[in-house]
């Protein structure tokens, strides 16, 4: 079933968790969850993209940047 692919990453500082996911419609969400103690404070974000290329280079994107939650409001 399309809807059972998923990975996790956790960012190399250890502070957040990176998803991605297919959907049951063949896009993928991907989303971010920074924890308190990372050292740009707690965080969140989450975008659906059309491709599986669209959603690795936000997921790269997400484990380089320091604040990736503005860059995704």
């Amino acid at each position: 079933m399309a809807g059972d692919e998923l990975e996790e990453w956790t960012r190399a500082d250890g502070h957040a968790t990176i998803r991605l996911r297919r959907r049951t419609d063949d896009r993928f969400a991907v989303r971010l969850d920074r924890l308190h103690q990372a050292d740009e404070g707690r965080g969140y974000a989450f975008e659906i993209v059309d491709t599986r290329s669209a959603a690795a280079a936000l997921v790269e994107q997400w484990q380089s940047d320091t604040d990736p939650a503005d860059e995704s409001s």
